[in-house]
């Protein structure tokens, strides 16, 4: 046991052949130490754990040493659970042995999720996490037979959010690398999936000083122009123009001023209808004169989230190429209280001359989005509408972090989402949009729709507001009050805890990617 426990915990990184020396831009020298990730298959009744293939290539080339060594630390190949084994190999610093769960295993109708794809992000995740922690500078992946899930993982969860004004040294992120693999264009849709959600977590965990409207739509225009979006700013007096008066009617309260961004992305024939995305953007919803409780309110700096999401599937669009035409509406703003802000009972007539009563300023949500959801549409013309934004603590209580709730007049597009979180392992779950809920919007005297309703179920009031404003058109609404923030409620193990989700933004483009291809589907 003396002699494993010196080869499992001891690095003497001074005779190793595999750490190599190379001179940095300033001339110094930097060391870098290679690690790589293993998938191993759980066992099953009298079978012992079984190596992936490129696991029993680096077995072979140890002599049977990798095998040994599992027997003897009794890794069963549980999902998750594994070993960092030190200085066993003489190309790889550091082999983490992962358990990725039954071999074979594939899609789970109760769960609605495939877990062989599931549990490959997560042993991916958790191995290159783990290498990541003890120094490793280049980690090689196993791709376990599904090198994009296996990229996803290992990219998500090594990532960490860095403050570019703060001294500290920026926090330590490897090179990633296919292990044994040819499968490259699977591995790379991966690694452009991963890292638009982890632009959105950037975007979300920015503090809201440093994410105003202005500053959001800089970062907007850093991070997609370069990739060949189109990207178009809005002001105050092109809103005024508009008359999107709902719009304004919250960005009052703040002294920072407002702005309308429309981004489009053609992949296909300019003169085929477009996908139209609307992004909630409020950089900051302190819930202006209904104040909310002060206990956690930094979070709400990520009530853009749904923005940011958008942002990012922009984004990954261009990098995948994608054949289709998507444009995309994200008003932003503060929400927050002052003497020019909107009081409670204030009524705005909207652009299609309906009157929409504000009654509760913690739900400012749905106004903010109301014009700019009317303008996109006869601007637009589009064949089908899609909303994200954080709105109901109804979805929150109901489903914690376990999926995003959805909100659809189209049993067809409810299916594609459904389908494209399944794949994804960020599941999407509908819910319903009933004239029970519109009658609680709209029996008001005075004003034709109240922003908040009446009774508890505030998710189901919020969709039915924004139903009546899409009269003909496919529509979805994700409510991502419980996803899209901070990581809570059961991690997920390639996400980091503490740090935005950036959900659901694998979702929305596996969702694209879906209606784009609809032939290539899974």
């Amino acid at each position: 046991m003396n002699k494993l426990r010196n080869v499992v915990k001891t690095v003497v990184q001074s005779r190793l052949p595999h750490v190599i020396q190379v001179r940095n831009a300033c001339g110094g020298e930097q060391k870098v130490s290679k690690g790589l990730v293993i998938g191993l298959y759980q066992k099953e009744g009298d079978r012992d754990p079984k190596l992936t293939p490129a696991g029993e290539k680096v077995n072979d080339r140890l002599q049977g040493k990798l095998t040994e060594l599992i027997c003897e630390t009794k890794i069963t190949g549980r999902l998750g659970r594994g070993k960092v084994f030190n200085n066993i190999d003489p190309e790889f610093r550091s082999l983490a042995v992962v358990g990725a769960g039954l071999e074979g295993i594939g899609f789970n109708e109760l769960e609605m999720l495939d877990e062989g794809m599931e549990n490959v992000r997560v042993a991916a995740g958790i191995g290159a996490r783990s290498l990541q922690e003890i120094g490793c500078s280049e980690v090689f992946v196993d791709g376990m037979d599904y090198a994009e899930q296996a990229a996803e993982g290992a990219v998500l969860a090594i990532w960490r959010y860095c403050d570019p004004n703060s001294k500290r040294k920026p926090p330590h992120i490897p090179k990633l690398e296919l292990f044994e693999s040819p499968d490259y264009d699977s591995w790379t849709r991966g690694v452009f999936k991963a890292e638009a959600q982890n632009l959105a977590r950037r975007m979300c965990d920015t503090p809201a000083c440093c994410m105003t409207p202005t500053l959001f739509a800089q970062a907007t225009v850093d991070a997609l122009c370069p990739c060949g979006i189109t990207v178009e700013i809005r002001t105050m007096e092109w809103i005024e123009q508009q008359r999107l008066h709902s719009f304004l009617m919250i960005a009052k309260g703040s002294c920072e001023p407002p702005v309308l961004m429309e981004i489009t992305y053609c992949g296909t024939n300019p003169e085929d209808k477009p996908i139209l995305f609307l992004g909630k953007g409020i950089t900051f919803n302190s819930g202006a004169i209904n104040l909310r409780e002060c206990k956690g309110m930094d979070e709400y700096r990520a009530c853009m989230s749904g923005a940011a999401s958008c942002v990012a599937m922009m984004r990954c669009c261009a990098a995948l190429s994608l054949p289709i035409n998507v444009c995309c509406i994200i008003p932003l703003c503060e929400n927050m209280p002052s003497g020019m802000a909107c009081k409670p009972g204030d009524v705005v007539t909207l652009m299609n001359h309906k009157s929409l009563a504000v009654r509760d300023l913690d739900k400012a949500g749905v106004v903010v989005m109301a014009d700019p959801m009317l303008y996109g549409q006869s601007t637009y013309k589009p064949r089908l509408v899609v909303d994200v934004a954080t709105l109901g603590e109804g979805v929150k209580k109901a489903f914690g972090g376990g999926a995003t709730g959805i909100f659809s007049n189209s049993h067809y597009i409810w299916k594609q989402f459904q389908s494209a979180g399944a794949l994804t392992g960020d599941r999407v779950w509908r819910m319903p949009l009933w004239n029970y809920y519109k009658k609680q919007i709209t029996d008001e005297k005075g004003y034709d729709i109240s922003n908040d309703g009446r009774g508890l179920a505030s998710s189901c009031l919020a969709a039915a507001v924004l139903h009546e404003l899409v009269p003909c058109v496919d529509w979805a609404h994700l409510d991502t009050r419980g996803t899209g923030m901070l990581t809570k409620y059961g991690l997920i193990p390639y996400l980091t805890s503490k740090y935005m989700t950036g959900r659901p933004t694998r979702t929305l483009v596996q969702f694209l990617y879906q209606m784009a291809c609809p032939a290539n589907q899974k």
